[in-house]
């Protein structure tokens, strides 16, 4: 299954790019994700909690940087996870990159997601998911965060832009915490099955 999303944030694409590589800087921004390990400067493990309906589910993953291209403001990272009760597993390849626009950044990400037991066998349904909302939390919150940022790097002696809001609080699933943009998409990939699953089945 291919997931592609897009959005744009109002900061310059080499200060976006050293942000989102901060894996406890972005983690706040990340709905239901908690790092657990840091394995080395490539490495991470976490656990992923989500909650759809009467359906909760927690997955212990990995996530590992593959490839790295701070020229091009192109990562390649592979994500792994297991449900913790026994209930499937998931695999993302998930390729992110940062395109400079007049003003904003533009952040594109690309996932190749894989589910196998229970989950790939009750795979079906046509609804609409959440993963667009997922990824608006995310994008809010993100944006927030710059703009405190770009507030805080004014020299002294100039005036500064009006505070920004305080950044939005992603929902918490147990624990929030950090494994970057590929825990993430990992995520988005499991809410979007079981939001599916949940609505193809019949009501009553």
């Amino acid at each position: 299954m291919l997931i592609e999303n897009e959005f744009e944030v109002p900061a310059p694409v080499d200060r976006l790019w050293a942000y989102l590589l901060d894996v406890e800087r972005v983690a706040p921004c990340m709905p239901g994700a908690e790092l657990t390990e840091v394995v080395d400067e490539r490495t991470w493990k976490g656990k992923v909690n989500v909650k759809f309906g009467p359906v909760s589910l927690s997955f212990a993953g990995t996530v590992t940087m593959e490839e790295r291209d701070d020229a091009a403001h192109r990562v390649v990272l592979k994500a792994q996870g297991m449900e913790q009760k026994g209930k499937g597993a998931a695999s993302a390849n998930v390729t992110s990159w940062l395109e400079p626009g007049d003003g904003l950044t533009k952040v594109r990400m690309r996932a190749d997601i894989t589910l196998s037991g229970f989950v790939a066998q009750v795979s079906r349904g046509m609804l609409p998911d959440v993963s667009a909302k997922l990824t608006q939390q995310f994008a809010d919150c993100l944006k927030a965060n710059m703009a405190a940022l770009e507030a805080a790097a004014v020299p002294a002696g100039e005036a500064a832009p009006a505070a920004p809001a305080p950044a939005p609080a992603p929902p918490r699933a147990e624990a929030i915490g950090g494994l970057r943009l590929g825990l993430w998409a990992l995520l988005r990939a499991i809410g979007r099955f079981f939001r599916r699953l949940l609505g193809g089945r019949p009501s009553g």
